[in-house]
Order: C-alpha cells, then structure tokens, then sequence
C-alpha cells in the first residue's frame, strides 16, 4: 500500500531527478516508510511505500529479470501466493516476497490478461525500457486511484492529482465547466475531474500509451445473471461461505489488522467475521459530543457482546470545522459529503494502534442497502403495469395538481429511469443551480451524465439499474475516494473485503426480491448476518456517518466561519454572494434545511483556496 507518481520526459532542461522526487514527496503521507526512484531516456518513476507485506524486502519499482520492465503498484492481491507459486513454475524468478512481483512476471507470462486473474485492490503502472510503452491498470472496482495528466506531449501519472502540481510543465487550470455538475452531484461522474486535462482512469480500464498515443479500454464488466430458482435460503448461504473466504484473504499482512465500527451490519458482520480468527482484533469508532448524531453507544454495545476491544474518539464542532482546508487538500478534488470528516479523525485515531483497517464499503451497493432502490422497485412495478402513454397522462395531470398527495410519484413515474434518478440532482436541480453562478456556464442537465450507465443494462430491472449506476458513479467517485483520501492522510491502509471479484459475482446472480423489496434492503445479507450477529444490528436502519451540522450552522461561530468564506474573494470570483448569503441566513433563521447546499459552495471554497491560492 504506497503511492506513485512518474511522468514521460519529452522534453524540458528541468533536474527530472529533482522533479520526480518533488512529485514524490507530494503524497509522502501515502507511504512514509520509504521512497524510491527509477528514471531512464524515457521516464520519470516516484513511490512512496507504506510496509505491509514483505517489510524489508518490497521496495518499489521493482524490476524483472532482465530489467526490461518497471512495476509501480498501489494496492494489495489478495491471491498473490497461488499466483506466485504458478509463476514460479513457469520459470519466473522472484527477488521480492511481495505481492506486487506477482503482477510483473504475471504481465510478462500473460501480457494484460494478467488482469483477468488478479483478486485485489490495485492501481499501477508496467513501463517497457527497449519499446517505450507504457500499460496500466485500476482495479475493477476503483478502489485505488489512477489519475493522468495529458496536454500535448505532456504525459505525468499518478495516485493523487496533487503530486503533478511538483511538475514545471504541468499547467493548473481549474475547469469551470465542471462547477454545475459539482453543484448537483458533488462529484464529476465521469472521466473528467475539475482541472483541465486531468482524468481518472475509470475502474475496470487499463490503459497503453507509447509515441505520444494514449489507448484506454475496458478489461472487465459487471454483468448480472439472474438465478431466480433458489431459495433465500441458498443465497444466505452463498454469502455466508463467499464473505467468510474474502475477509481471510483480506487479514494478509505481516503487520496488524484491526477495523472500522459503525453501529450497522456492514462494518459489524466485518468485524464478526474477523474476530473469529483474531479474539482481540481492535475496532474503531468515532462519535460527538451531541448524543443523537452519535453511533458510540451501538458500536460499543456491539463489541461488547462478541468481547473485542473498541476504541473510540469523538469529534468536537471545532475540530470538525478547523479539518476542513486540509481535508480538501487531501481530497484533490471539492468534495462535499460531510461524512468525510468524521472518517478522517476515525482513521487517525486508528492509525495510532494499527496500520491496516478492514471497512463496510460497497455492501450497499452490491447487495441493495440504499432507501432508493426501493423505490426503484415500486416505479418498476408501476411501469410494467400502466402503459408508458397513459403514465405520460397522468404525470401531466399530477404536475398541475399542488395538493394531490401521489403528485411526485406520479411525476417520476411518466420519466424514464436515468430521468429519475435522485443522485444526479443530489445538492441542485439544474434550474436551480443557474441563479448561484456568477456567470452563465452552458451544461446538460446532470442526468444526462448518467444515461450512458442505464443504457448499458436497461434490459434489467430499475433497482438492479440503480445498483449498477451506482457503482460507476456514487461508489467510485465519492464512496471508495473519501475511503482512499482519509485513510491514506493517515497512512493507513483501508480494505474492504464486500467489495471482492468473487463477492461481486455472488451478487450479480441474487434476485431484485432478495436484495432490496418489500420496504427492506440488503434482504438476503441481512440473512446471513442475522445467523451471527444480534438481531438488532443485523436489522439496524442505516444512518450512514450522522453528522451535526444542520445544527453547528446555526450557531454564530460556525455561521461566521461560512459567512466570511461567502463573502471572500474567492466567492465573489465565481458566485453571486448575495445568494449564497440568503441559502445561509434562511438555514440559521430556520426558515429552510440548506445545509447540503451551504456546504456545496463552503467546500469548493476552500478547495480552490488549497490548489489555486496556497499551493
């Protein structure tokens, strides 16, 4: 678990040693173990190292036997010894005890198909010295990030955008054509991020580039295949045996391995599932002093019940407010999901005790745990029993009926799925959004950006839509990035073992009614975590990471703290203050629940003045 940076050197009379390491040293928290270099006639190669497996022996890049080929990994495979042992028999010879040889000689021996047998989390890079071609991939779920840069014949690459900033020909330039759709998903949900010529390497996609060409392409597609025959019974079973094997190979390490607590069945069934091996794994919470935004209570009563250790830190709405800045300078990107917040000081308290952590990421999403799959389920039943006319009549009808109690269902249900869906209007409607901009920016409206996920399996029902959706978009680039972000700031490893090849396989096969149905979500995972956990956590309604910051914003302190931020400089640039003063005075007269959209405009704020103002 590390980072890398490195570039393609065209051109320039700049110190490429100098710069790479500067480049390096941009996310040192990523890996303060170590840091190596690698640099040649053609590129530039930065890591920085966070020891997991193989403490003395893993220095990275690594090379091959002839030293033809260059390795840059971030991440862990978790079947690296089968693979190792394959390798080993096909004549490869290893100097590293490492995970990460595994992916070189895997990618000399079956070339990209390599992909198509690695069990992990992982980002990295393969450079060819004697063909000057560059391959890498991300993981198939995003879960380690990928970002590049490409502006001409300017190539750089890394784990976090903030390492290209070290880079003298890297040209800053914030992309204000993307603010309106961070202001109605509060994340880019495609490829592009906020600054000019940087992408993420989308998950599943690897990527060549050689002679100036970049080709990115697809190496692995979620496909469901629906086994409607079984019983609930069988898929609580399937989970069962599938979950207990991925949380074994995600204990892999030669350092200890704790958890992350929340009070719901995700990070509980986890813990459950380790402590069965490890009597005294140490869990992690975090809380507030404000008793009814606080988790504490469940998640100590839990690790009480099963007898493993629990250590908890609670946040205080100063600490809460002064992490921001740096929080965003983390992130690379403006994200505001407050959630990140309590995530961040939870992984710093872990950090203390271990260096990595196993998490609940990704249950909802593979098995069906949000509120809007369900109704999902609902318009889906009403569009295969009213026809699409009469369900176009109708929403005409309701949208000018204010007091007709069926209005919105009866509005959304005339539209197509990706027309509803309540992630692309997140923070701002579209038409919303407009009057807070300080100049017009021309934008599709933000359900538009998602279509092109829905068109992929519109064959399917809309909750298995909704999930697919999600995992190209919610899950990528806000769930697994905050995950990512506010581990690593930490150098802490995080793993989550719900989000595995072979548990995403399982689920793939699971039914619509044994997912989310029937006003219950996550139908069939509930089931097996019921068989181990009291039922009262295994049922728990999920609250997500509570925060209290519909209240703190009420209170002059932190409404001056916002209100100066509105007022600043860096406000007046892109927005119109006046509105933005109305959404927060509104919210601390209670007059309206703004807190998502002050937070919006509050954290791109502070965003721009970590990448554009300080650094």
């Amino acid at each position: 678990m590390c980072g890398f940076a490195g570039y393609i050197h065209n051109y320039g009379t700049f110190d490429k040693e100098e710069v790479i390491h500067k480049m390096a040293d941009r996310i040192k928290h990523r890996g303060p173990d170590d840091a190596h270099y690698y640099i040649d006639d053609g590129i530039a190669l930065g890591f920085r190292r966070l020891s997991i497996i193989d403490l003395e022996g893993g220095r990275q890049p690594i090379l091959n036997e002839d030293g033809s080929l260059v390795l840059l990994f971030n991440g862990e495979i978790y079947n690296y010894q089968e693979l190792r042992e394959e390798l080993i028999k096909a004549g490869h010879v290893f100097t590293t005890k490492t995970d990460s040889e595994t992916i070189l000689h895997g990618y000399e021996e079956y070339g990209k198909k390599i992909l198509d047998r690695l069990r992990g989390m992982f980002a990295f890079i393969i450079w060819n010295k004697n063909t000057k071609e560059l391959f890498g991939a991300r993981d198939i779920f995003g879960i380690k990030p990928f970002y590049y840069y490409k502006k001409g014949k300017e190539f750089m690459f890394g784990s976090e955008i903030k390492s290209f900033l070290s880079h003298p020909n890297f040209e800053k330039e914030l992309d204000e054509d993307m603010i309106p759709l961070y202001l109605s998903y509060e994340y880019s949900p495609d490829e592009r991020t906020i600054f000019k010529n940087v992408f993420k390497l989308p998950g599943a996609h690897c990527f060549t580039y050689k002679n100036g060409e970049l080709k990115v392409e697809r190496y692995y597609k979620i496909e469901y295949k629906i086994e409607d025959d079984k019983s609930l019974e069988y898929w609580e079973n399937a989970i069962t045996k599938e979950f207990t094997e991925s949380v074994s190979m995600h204990q892999i390490a030669d350092v200890e391995v704790g958890c992350f607590l929340s009070s719901g069945v995700d990070s509980s069934y986890v813990v459950k599932e380790i402590s069965k091996g490890t009597k005294k794994v140490k869990t992690f919470s975090v809380g507030y002093e404000e008793e009814k935004y606080s988790e504490l209570p469940y998640a100590q009563d839990f690790s009480n019940v099963i007898g493993v250790p629990n250590i908890a830190n609670k946040v205080s709405a100063d600490e809460f407010f002064d992490a921001v800045p740096e929080i965003q300078y983390y992130m690379d990107e403006p994200l505001p999901n407050p959630s990140e917040i309590p995530l961040y000081f939870l992984a710093k308290n872990a950090r203390r005790y271990v260096k990595v952590v196993l998490s609940g990421e990704g249950a909802d999403e593979l098995f069906g745990g949000y509120p809007m799959y369900l109704a999902g389920g609902h318009f889906d039943h009403y569009s295969h029993k009213v026809p699409r006319p009469v369900r176009k009549v109708l929403g005409t009808v309701a949208k000018h009926c204010p007091n007709f109690k069926g209005k919105n269902f009866l509005v959304r249900g005339a539209m197509e799925p990706y027309q509803r869906f309540m992630r692309a209007n997140y923070v701002f409607q579209s038409a919303e959004r407009q009057k807070f901009l300080k100049r017009p920016i021309a934008s599709k409206v933000p359900e538009e950006y998602s279509k092109r996920y829905f068109d992929e399996v519109s064959n399917l029902d809309e909750p298995t839509q909704l999930q697919y959706v999600d995992m190209h978009t919610w899950m990528i680039y806000d769930i697994l990035l905050k995950a990512d972000r506010m581990s690593m700031a930490n150098s802490l490893e995080l793993r989550v073992p719900f989000l595995d090849k072979k548990m995403l396989e399982l689920s793939t096969r699971i039914p619509s009614r044994y997912r989310a149905a029937n006003e219950t979500t996550k139908i069939a995972l509930r089931g097996a975590a019921i068989k181990q956990l009291p039922e009262r956590t295994a049922n728990k309604k999920k609250l997500g990471f509570p925060v209290p910051l519909n209240d703190w914003l009420r209170e002059d302190k932190y409404y001056n703290k916002v209100k100066a931020a509105f007022q600043s400089d860096i406000a007046e640039k892109f927005f119109v203050t006046s509105e933005l003063m109305k959404l927060l005075d509104d919210h601390k007269s209670g007059k309206a629940l703004n807190m998502q959209k002050i937070w919006s405009f509050y954290t791109f704020i502070l965003w721009y003045e970590q990448f554009f103002v300080l650094n």
